[in-house]
Order: structure tokens, then sequence, then C-alpha cells
């Protein structure tokens, strides 16, 4: 269970020829969002001979499994499936496959081109929170896959889609796990015979292409385990288990949860379990993260961590009653934006002293991740474990407040491409009988960072009250739109 071979292929800087910024292209409209196909068939190529040219043995690879970015888009042409099974194996396969695709440059996540026809998909079902409860999340712009599409290369055939990257399509019943028809009609004519039977994330869809097999030397029987998005193949890899939390604190800061019962909601994502399909996990952004933490260090630490740090330790759990929440770029969770700070009288005021401004904005980040977090329906249990990853999880000052908040153990994790390792993981558990946790209890364990402060959870009671009351109290757009009670 340990990693013992990692490469990656850079887009911008190993394929400049299709000139992309950050692995996209921004359309002049600003809204629409592309990456050029083959420009991700080449950089499999490119990876696939720095393997062979290493001298991996390829040979003891028994099963494979992939992640592919979440609601990008991918479309074939009428008949690419026979170019799929006909690959010669003298040639690479971006040579082989360039007819292959009605569209050249496919919609990725960051393309918002559709709303118009998310607005129509909400519509037709009767409402945007009918919508969430139905597929998972209300209408966000592009619905399609990039992980059955790399899976497809794989096997030299069309993949069926899995659950869990189905569930981000606002096409599949997470529920029943089937196509909502209401849905499929709303879209298109004859989307369903375009889309295939969705599968379980651990199912096995195939043996290996035998292109693979005559060009690299993989043996014949390699298992084709269904590829998944990257933010469910992220849970794998993070190992999370039934009441467990990832929190990723980096640029934007998301969580990742693990549910039972599921309650869908306007805000965030629920997917179907990529290790457990009878469960559900859940997925909340928020874009204020470590940019937002930054920009108060300079302010209130002189540009300095310890500073910061110290700020955090000369304060007390609950900053006295006072209350931030810091808003410089428009929030997804929710919508607003600005900085709107409380005092204990729960009156809101202009500043605060720099040592209560640092806590106000840790403590309000991580109260406000876990009450949009209960509002999907996640609950702290008495053997959960929070799982820090992202620049702010090596500062314990921060991670201190964040098991106070959650009132349950921090462990720290590296989990730098935990997409990868979880695809790898599924490999290993794909097609077996035997329980995920079962297959990668030999991985290397998280280590434990902070636990629950004495007290804490009488503080953190008092802290959500007031944040509840501080809502119904005011009742110009903060209270309308952040939604805490």
């Amino acid at each position: 269970m340990n990693v013992f071979y990692e490469d990656s292929v850079h887009f911008d800087r190993d394929l400049p020829e299709f000139g992309t910024q950050g692995g996209v292209h921004v359309h002049k409209d600003r809204l629409t969002v592309t990456s050029p196909v083959l420009m991700w068939i080449q950089a499999l190529d490119i990876i696939l001979e720095k393997m062979k040219t290493s001298g991996f043995d390829f040979s003891q690879v028994l099963a494979l499994s992939g992640a592919g970015q979440q609601h990008g888009s991918i479309y074939w042409k009428t008949g690419a499936s026979l170019a799929l099974t006909t690959l010669s194996p003298d040639l690479p396969l971006h040579q082989q496959l360039q007819a292959c695709f009605s569209i050249s440059d496919c919609p990725v996540w960051m393309d918002s081109s559709t709303t118009a026809q998310c607005r129509q998909l909400e519509a037709a079902v009767g409402g945007a929170q009918t919508l969430s409860c139905l597929t998972g999340s209300r209408a966000y712009e592009r619905i399609s896959l990039v992980s059955s599409f790399a899976a497809s290369l794989f096997l030299g055939s069309y993949s069926p889609i899995d659950y869990s990257d189905g569930s981000g399509m606002n096409l599949f019943q997470i529920q029943d796990k089937v196509w909502s028809q209401t849905c499929l009609d709303a879209c298109a004519p004859h989307l369903e015979e375009k889309l295939g039977t969705p599968v379980p994330s651990c199912s096995v869809v195939g043996a290996i292409s035998f292109y693979y097999v005559q060009r690299y030397g993989f043996p014949p029987g390699c298992k084709v385990v269904a590829f998944t998005g990257d933010n469910p193949a992220s849970l794998a890899g993070m190992r999370l288990e039934e009441g467990d939390i990832a929190v990723s604190l980096g640029t934007s800061d998301t969580l990742f949860l693990w549910l039972q019962e599921p309650t869908p909601a306007l805000e965030g994502h629920i997917f179907c379990n990529p290790v457990d399909p009878q469960h559900y996990m859940a997925l909340l952004c928020f874009k204020n993260g470590s940019l937002m933490r930054e920009k108060i260090r300079d302010e209130c630490a002189s540009c300095s961590w310890s500073e910061f740090s110290k700020a955090l330790q000369s304060t007390e759990m609950g900053n006295g009653g006072n209350l931030g929440f810091y808003f410089d770029v428009m929030e997804i969770t929710p919508e607003i934006i600005g900085r709107h700070r409380f005092d204990a009288e729960n009156q809101e005021v202009p500043a605060f002293p720099r040592d209560v401004e640092i806590r106000a904005l840790i403590e309000g980040q991580f109260m406000a991740k876990r009450i949009h977090a209960e509002g999907l329906g996640y609950q702290v249990m008495p053997k959960t474990k929070i799982l820090a990853t992202g620049g702010a999880s090596h500062n314990k000052d921060i991670l201190q407040v964040l098991a106070d908040v959650f009132g349950a153990p921090v462990y720290v994790i590296d989990t730098a491409n935990s997409a990868c390792v979880g695809s790898a993981y599924q490999a290993f558990h794909g097609g077996t009988d035997v329980p995920f946790t079962e297959v990668v209890k030999l991985a290397p364990n998280p280590r434990l960072a902070a636990t629950p402060s004495p007290g804490a959870s009488q503080v953190r009671h008092h802290q959500i009250l007031s944040c509840i009351c501080i809502v119904k109290a005011d009742q110009g757009i903060f209270s309308k739109k952040i939604s805490f009670s």
C-alpha cells in the first residue's frame, strides 16, 4: 500500500502547442472555458512513454483505475468506437483518435456558459430544490464526464459512467441509482442511449485494450476498474469512513463528508459514495479560503504566520462572543460578499482589535463549514475524525480551532495527490467483495494533530446559538443570504 512510482505531465509546459493557461482556454466571453481533448490524449501518450523509458514493468499491473476532473464534457463522433477497437500498437493514441470527436474543445468544470439551460432544467423538474433532492445538486453549468472518457481509452471501447461521477451530472437519481427520465427529457431526445447504463464505482468494466498489451506490455488480464471524478477519488484516497470529514484548506476551502442519509440543499453537492454504494458523500466549496486568511494575516499580523498563531494562542475560545464573517470575493456557500463583524451583544461593528480579528476569522470560517455541513445531513459522531490537508493544515493553532469548533480530533495526512492515490486504491478494491476499509487497512496512517480543548463543546454551543441569533436579528441581505439557522 505504498506509492512506488509517480509522474506527471504539465499541460502548459509539456504541451505548449495547445496554447493553454492552467490547462484551459478561457474564451472572450469569460464564461466559456474549454480544454482540447487531444491535449489530454497526447498527455496520456507522453506519460506512458515516460514510464516505458524508465523501465517500468507493466507486466506486473493487475488492475488500473483513474479519476477525471468533474463536470467536463466529451463528445464522440458516431463511429468512434470502431477507431477505439482497432488501435494500432505502432502509433500513439493521439494520431489515431484525432478525427473521433464532434467537438475538439471540451467544456470543463469552470465553464459557466450554460446558465440559461441550467435554469430551464430546474424549471422542468419543478424548481432548484426539487432538482437537488432528485440528483444531489441544483443545476450548475455543464453536465457530463471526463472520467468515463479516460477509462474508454484504456478499454478500447466506450466505458460506462460510474455512480459517483454520474451524480454530478444533474441527470442521475442518487437514491435509485438510475437516470432521471424527467431530467433526460428536459435536456435532449435519445440521451439515455448515448449515456449507457451507469455502474457502481468499484465495478470492473472490462480488460485492458490489446493496444496496451502490445505497445507497453500490460498483461492481457489487467482489469480496468471504473474511473470516477477527482473529488470522489480524493475521498477514497483520504480513506474517509462513516462520520468522517476531510477539510482541504487551500486557495478555496473544500469539505468532503461521508453521509449515510443525505439532505440535499441548494448549496453544496451530494454524490453517491465511491467506496460504499449504499452511502453518500457531500462536497462543499468555500471560495474565501487561504487568500482570505493571508489578507487578515497581512493586515493584523505583520505578514507573519508566527504572529498570526500568537494571536490565536492569546485569545480565548469563543472570542469573548465576537463573531466575524469575511468574504472579500463573492462567496458561493452562500452567495454573499463583504466583511461582517458582530460583538458580544450581537451588534454589527466596523472593526475588531487585531488579535480578536484573527480569531474571529478562523472561528467564523470553521463555524460556517460545520453549519453548512449539518444542513446537508452531516452529524459529528463519537468516532468522527477530521482529516486536514492543504497549506493551512501545517498550522497547529488553526487546527486547534478546527478541533474545538467540530468537537472532534484532527489528523493530518500527506494527500498531495489524493485523487491519484484513491484511484490506485479503487483499482485494488474493484471487483472484490471485501470492504474498502479492509483493502486499505495497511496504508500509512494519518497523524494526530489536535484534540478538542476542555470546555470546547459549551463554547461551541453558545457560538452557534449566537450565530443564529445574529442571522435572525439582522433582516438585511446578510441574514437572508447566510442562512445559518
